[in-house]
């Protein structure tokens, strides 16, 4: 804007050389206050009049920039995590119940939605009663937003079951999750319809998921599995027909998390591609490892900046030793644990558990598995954790039983067990 035009429009073209004079322009002139034009010279009359244009001025501002649309209001496309969770059987439930019961239930119900969403940084965008549509990236986005999505899912269920025994009341929720380009657009409805508008067959087919799941399981699509990785430990339900989508819809049902898989390698379906590069690395590493063979004991620390390659190198020194006898302890944290008192420990030692369980000792041995256990779950793998697993692990005939449901790391691993006899 021209201050000599705005002052002939207001009839004050006269004073266009003082305010030239005292370089007065735009960007400073709502800031002007009556001193100010009473230090230029102005009389009391033309002083008000400029007084009130200047806040004409400074609100049709104020009234634009509240108008231009913010980013977050802006329609974008992105790639979003879709959960829906419902309460089965929440009619029977409303029969059953006082008004006011079933309101309290609800509300607690949704405050553990609420709790899980929150704790792996979800957004409810919309609550349907008894259930709730949640998005994980959107409004902020993360590299493992399907693996937020499927903790929080986990997380309600247990949840949910602590409700069903705090009130003795048959409370089971089902939950769906699919994942896939939608664009989110800007809010829509009013009130408590209030909603972000999102477009894309990625909640359809959420919805329709959760619709087919069974009590306290939680049923995923296709690409959310490929997201997943190797996490958990999934079972496919085959090519569905579902209602909306022409071509049958694969889905799987979440059984549980995998134990002692690395995250580099539980982020990975695929095989991996060939290693290329670090040999010295490596080769120091297998040297470190044949002294060990020997006798002598070492250590071997590998540090380096996030994403540099320092788990390649070790899934490539695991590759080199594969055929060997080791057995393997793995203590890692987690971004999804940080108030887990103790996680590393409680991880690797439901890992023993497992690889050193009943079965594997016979009768009146059990004592010895709980003896290596105490070792690791103490944070010690000593030698009394590695002697029970020898003890344990010489009655593991042939790992290979294992191959087949379960990933080549934890073959590896069980094999290393079985073989440290």
């Amino acid at each position: 804007m021209d201050v000599g035009t705005w002052l002939s429009g207001l009839g004050l073209g006269q004073y266009e050389a003082v305010f030239r004079e005292n370089e007065i322009d735009a960007d400073v002139l709502t800031e002007l206050t009556d001193q100010h034009l009473k230090d230029l010279g102005i009389a009391l009359g033309h002083r008000l009049k400029l007084l009130r244009a200047i806040r004409q001025l400074a609100g049709d501002a104020a009234v634009k920039a509240s108008e231009q649309p913010k980013p977050q209001d802006a329609a974008d496309r992105r790639q979003l995590t879709v959960m829906f969770c419902d309460l089965v059987d929440s009619t029977a439930l409303t029969a059953q119940l006082d008004p006011e019961d079933m309101g309290d239930l609800l509300r607690a119900f949704q405050h553990a939605v609420a709790a899980a969403v929150t704790r792996f940084d979800g957004h409810v965008a919309k609550w349907t009663g008894d259930g709730a549509s949640v998005y994980f990236g959107y409004p902020r986005a993360h590299e493992d937003d399907a693996e937020r999505a499927t903790r929080a899912s986990i997380a309600l269920i247990e949840a949910v079951a602590r409700l069903r025994r705090e009130r003795s009341v048959d409370l089971e929720v089902r939950i769906g999750i699919s994942t896939g380009l939608v664009v989110v657009g800007e809010l829509i409805g009013e009130g408590e319809a209030l909603e972000r508008g999102v477009v894309g067959d990625t909640p359809n087919l959420a919805s329709r998921l959760q619709a087919l799941a069974e009590p306290d399981t939680v049923v995923v699509s296709e690409s959310t599995r490929r997201l997943l990785g190797r996490t958990f430990e999934l079972k496919a339900l085959g090519p569905l027909e579902l209602k909306g989508f022409k071509a049958p819809v694969p889905a799987w049902v979440i059984v549980g998390e995998r134990d002692n898989v690395s995250r580099f390698e539980a982020s990975r379906s695929e095989a991996m591609t060939p290693f290329v590069g670090r040999e010295q690395e490596v080769a120091l590493l297998v040297n470190r490892w044949r002294r060990a063979v020997k006798g002598e004991g070492q250590v071997a620390l590998l540090s380096g900046e996030a994403g540099i390659g320092k788990s390649r190198i070790l899934a490539a020194l695991r590759e080199r030793i594969g055929d060997e006898r080791y057995l393997t302890f793995r203590y890692q944290c987690s971004p999804h644990h940080v108030n887990d008192a103790l996680f590393c420990q409680r991880r690797a030692g439901r890992f023993a558990a497992g690889q050193i369980g009943d079965d594997d000792l016979p009768r009146g041995s059990r004592k010895r598995r709980d003896r290596a256990l105490s070792g690791v779950v103490a944070g010690d793998p000593d030698r009394r954790a590695v002697s029970g697993a020898r003890n344990g692990a010489k009655r593991t005939k042939g790992a290979d039983h294992c191959r087949d449901d379960r990933a080549g790391s934890r073959i590896c691993e069980n094999r290393a067990a079985a073989d440290a006899g």
